[in-house]
């Protein structure tokens, strides 16, 4: 017996085996006649033991030696028949076995016959995909015998060891023919898929071959015209761009990664055009770039100062602010946020911080904004996919440093593309934007040397976790008499330029500003003041350009209606203040600071409480709180046969808070005892069961819209004595502020004699 531990043998086939093992040189030499039995190892181990043998064997025979080398003998053994392996020694110097040989009946039942049809059958379809040097369909037409046939195409088709083993294993006829005619056909599906994507390939070669001569020829007729493709879009170029940039590991990783892919991509495909899009974005990225080395604090410090009237505050936390920048070196200092009504100067100063310090500014308009991706960006799967505004600002700033300007931060919006507030968390964390990841880009790009500012007009309506990022920096609005600096060395100016008339076309008064400050505007800033002040240069540009302005046009106060119109604002205190139920409250706005009016009237009922004028959940619970305090510290006042209403005028403006609470309770017990609230009178805070009056917020817009409106005492509650602080000292030097810590002590200051 000759164990094979490698190679293969079964019936009908002669097969050429390579002999090494001295045990199987022996047994060659002692075989009588060429008689042996063929025997296949479980696993190809040094020496065989009759443990590791298959239990089924070929009786063969040795029909030819066809050469010998060294130790080692080539010859070409005839599988003849399978027999079961009996007894086995081990004699000296090769194996002996014992068998019984297993003889091959095909059954003549219909179904024996239908599998040796469908095997021919299986053997005509393979034999042209197969393409074997063994005329295959040949030889199934001279062998007559199922069983032989199978154990030929068993040992013909490639195949696994495992199904070789498993055919010689099987020694019902039929059964050994089933099994193959299945991995003829796992052959077949193989073949025939393989052979499908040599066609597709070489379809798709043949239509590359064509379009790159076409293009050649496109290439040669442009340079005959003189109309040549830009070297600059040509990947060459876009590689010699990327080489020298400063590009992260990570970003340099990518870009190789989709140079080689493109590279590899046809020319006028659409994936191409795509991911030249991506490198040309990821070459234009200021990587490195960086356009102010210093900042110059006394350049700031005097451009602010040139650029903004007053402001201390404001200018001294942004220097403040911008020492911190260029001392720690990464930038890692907060996010300014200025906070303020419209018209008093947020933009202006973020465009005076980049032009002091030399850099790029970069505005992102967030007003409205509902789409995540438009910070984020788009991911590239998508058609028309761009990167987000901040990544575009960057691109065409230029500069890793710039000043990103978030304009209205407040008036974010959240649609179901996804929140754009938290986007803004990664951007302005400091400990997270030096890794930004745009969703186009998808490489990290360093936002930690970027300047942002934001601007808002109400702190309430931005989200708690990105407010906790922002160092907020209040511009709470202008007195008159800053308005009118402001005019003087500004407004002026700058209105003189756009109307295209001279600096001395035109001569304001004083008291013609002051007038349209009061008369025309009311309002934190100076945008209002700015646009009434306009009319009066465009009446001046229209006369320069007939001609007919042959010296300055001087304006008084008195000639302001020409120009204007007439006066809108009234500043006289309300009308019906000298009436029982009535006072007048203080209240923050967006806009700024404003003056609010409460009516109170009891009319016969059944001891309602009625509350119009679009008043939100906080103020009516202000009113309700105001009314148990005042009837249970009133003496005789019974509502049993009477209805309560309060009213604030201009309806169709939504109201809430509660700072109107002791406006409401001074309200009421002007009512009930018949004492008017003094006309000249304003105040402003929330009032509580046991009358106590708790400090509220906005005390500056508040105590500038008093003083604007004329009026000359104002009741604050006694813990916002340090908010007074802020309020202009010409301000609090006009105005008698009473500070109150109880509703008594507001009656006493606020009820006629």
């Amino acid at each position: 017996m000759v164990p094979l531990r490698q190679g293969f043998l079964l019936p009908g086939l002669a097969s050429p085996f390579t002999i090494g093992r001295p045990g199987s040189l022996a047994a060659l030499d002692a075989a009588h006649d060429g008689w042996l039995i063929v025997a296949v190892q479980r696993q190809a181990t040094a020496d065989a033991h009759p443990q590791d043998l298959l239990p089924i064997a070929v009786l063969a025979r040795v029909v030819q030696t066809l050469g010998q080398q060294a130790h080692m003998r080539a010859v070409a053994i005839q599988g003849v028949q399978r027999v079961r392996l009996g007894a086995m020694e081990r004699t000296d110097p090769h194996l002996l076995a014992s068998f019984e040989r297993i003889d091959d009946v095909w059954p003549t039942d219909a179904a024996a016959s239908g599998v040796r049809r469908a095997l021919l059958a299986s053997v005509s379809e393979v034999a042209d995909l197969l393409q074997l040097d063994v005329p295959l369909q040949a030889l199934a037409g001279q062998i007559k015998e199922p069983a032989r046939l199978a154990d030929i195409i068993a040992a013909l088709v490639e195949s696994k060891m495992d199904f070789k083993h498993e055919v010689l294993l099987t020694t019902d006829p039929v059964h050994r023919a089933e099994r193959v005619l299945k991995q003829l056909g796992q052959v077949r599906e193989a073949v025939a898929a393989q052979k499908s994507i040599e066609d597709r390939v070489r379809t798709d070669l043949e239509d590359t071959q064509r379009e790159v001569l076409l293009r050649r020829q496109l290439k040669a007729i442009q340079e005959e015209l003189g109309d040549g493709e830009d070297p600059a879009n040509d990947i060459e170029a876009l590689e010699a761009r990327l080489a020298e940039l400063p590009l992260p590991e990570e970003a340099r990783n990518a870009v190789q990664r989709e140079l080689g892919r493109m590279k590899r991509m046809q020319p006028a495909g659409a994936e191409r055009n795509v991911a030249f899009d991506w490198l040309t974005w990821v070459a234009d990225m200021p990587w490195g770039v960086t356009t102010s080395e210093d900042t110059d604090l006394d350049a700031l410090e005097s451009t602010l100062d040139q650029t903004h009237f007053g402001l201390d505050d404001v200018k001294r936390q942004v220097l403040e602010h911008l020492a911190v920048r260029k001392l720690s070196g990464k930038g890692r200092a907060d996010v300014l946020l200025l906070l303020g009504p419209p018209g008093v100067g947020k933009t202006s100063i973020a465009t005076a911080i980049a032009e002091a310090t030399e850099r790029k500014l970069v505005r992102v308009a967030l007003g409205g904004m509902r789409d995540e991706a438009e910070l984020r960006g788009h991911r590239r799967t998508y058609i028309g996919a761009r990167p987000g505004r901040l990544v575009e600002g960057l691109r065409r700033a230029g500069a890793e440093d710039a000043v990103v300007l978030l304009d209205e931060v407040d008036k974010l919006g959240r649609g179901y593309q996804g929140d754009p507030g938290a986007a803004l968390l990664e951007i302005l964390d400091p400990e997270q934007n030096h890794a930004f990841v745009d969703h186009y880009l998808e490489v990290p790009f360093d936002l930690s040397k970027v300047l942002f500012i934001a601007t808002a007009n109400d702190l309430s309506t931005v989200p708690g976790p990105l407010r906790d990022r922002l160092e907020v920096l209040e511009i709470e609005g202008y007195t008159p008499q800053d308005k009118l600096r402001i005019a003087q060395r500004h407004i002026l100016g700058k209105l003189a330029k756009n109307a295209g008339v001279g600096p001395g076309d035109v001569v304001l008064t004083d008291a013609a500003i002051e007038g349209a400050i009061t008369g025309w505007t009311r309002e934190a800033g100076v945008r209002q003041l700015q646009r009434a002040l306009g009319k009066v240069f465009r009446a001046a540009a229209v006369k320069k350009a007939r001609g007919a302005l042959k010296e300055p046009l001087t304006v008084s106060e008195q000639d302001l209606p020409k120009y204007l119109g007439r006066a809108k604002i009234h500043p006289e205190p309300h009308e019906a203040t000298d009436r029982p139920g009535v006072a007048t409250g203080l209240a923050w706005t967006p806009m700024g600071g404003d003056v609010l009016f409460v009516e109170a009237s009891q009319t016969p009922g059944a001891g309602r409480l009625v509350l119009t004028g679009q008043l939100g959940d906080v103020m009516k619970e202000s009113a309700q709180a105001a009314l148990t305090y005042v009837r249970a510290t009133g003496d005789g006042i019974s509502l049993e046969k009477a209805d309560v209403h309060l009213h604030v005028p201009a309806g169709a403006t939504p109201k809430d808070g509660p700072s109107a609470g002791v406006t409401m309770a001074t309200a009421l017990t002007s009512l009930f005892t018949g004492r008017a609230v003094r006309g000249d009178v304003a105040m402003t805070g929330e009032v509580t069961l046991r009358g106590r009056v708790l400090p509220v917020g906005g005390i500056k817009s508040k105590v500038l819209a008093a003083h604007a409106r004329g009026l000359k005492r104002v009741i604050l509650p006694k813990g916002n004595a340090p908010d007074l602080e802020d309020v202009p000292e010409a301000v609090r030097d006009a105005l008698d502020i009473v500070l109150a810590s109880d509703v008594a002590d507001v009656l006493q200051a606020a009820l006629q004699d």
